[in-house]
């Protein structure tokens, strides 16, 4: 991975899941010269691993500063990813799945907001995508652009004429875009973590949407994921 850009010490707040999206959101950002400030939400999801992989791409983005934010979701459960509901494997389909967590992004991005104003941030930055992804409605640009508005109306800093921007540079790519993107950026993939059902040795299963989604933006790509996938969708 290429060593942290030169910073213009801008601030920046960065939504980082240790995700591949997140990471090149982030990689993106401090591309641009920010300062970045990562929040990573532990809301006590059943892919844990990504908590470290966020912790690993902090380190390697060399942000200013990197905080997890424990946010236990699983006491509201209704989702596959926090709660006993079985993660789907047959492919992703044309409804909503039960991997969506409800109103995460909203969530998300108001704990982002709320940091983004304490530390003097202007600026932040979140991986959604709305081409190749599993139909979250979190992640349509008409919910990024409302939400931005929602930031202005509802913080100090809006309130005196800060131009509060949410960055969504993924917005309008594939996943073949997006593991581009992360080979140009230098990033290395294999940091990242997708995977929604891990095995018990810590490995990808390969077969849930998140792992399908990805293995095949890297086959469209042609590059290397770097993951050792317990399975191969067929």
């Amino acid at each position: 991975m290429h060593s942290a850009q030169p910073q213009n010490d801008k601030p920046a707040v960065v939504l980082l899941s240790g995700g591949l999206d997140s990471m090149v959101s982030a990689g993106i950002a401090r591309e641009q010269g920010y300062a970045l400030y990562a929040l990573t939400i532990d809301y006590n999801q059943r892919h844990r691993i990504e908590i470290e992989s966020a912790r690993r791409l902090a380190s390697e983005l060399g942000c200013r500063r990197h905080v997890v934010l424990p946010l236990d979701l699983s006491i509201f459960g209704g989702s596959a990813l926090t709660d006993d509901i079985e993660v789907p494997t047959e492919g992703v389909g044309d409804e909503i799945p039960v991997t969506y967590v409800p109103a995460r992004n909203l969530v998300f991005l108001s704990l982002t907001l709320a940091w983004a104003e304490t530390v003097g941030a202007s600026d932040i930055f979140i991986g959604v995508n709305a081409l190749d992804y599993s139909g979250y409605p979190d992640c349509r640009p008409e919910f990024i652009a409302s939400f931005q508005e929602t930031a202005r109306l509802g913080t100090k800093i809006g309130a005196e004429g800060a131009e509060i921007t949410i960055h969504a540079p993924l917005q309008h790519m594939g996943k073949a875009e997006i593991a581009k993107e992360a080979n140009r950026l230098g990033l290395d993939p294999a940091l990242s973590w997708s995977c929604y059902a891990p095995s018990v040795d810590g490995r990808p299963c390969g077969l849930c949407d998140s792992c399908r989604l990805r293995l095949k933006g890297f086959a469209e790509a042609g590059l290397k994921d770097g993951l050792d996938y317990v399975d191969y969708p067929e």
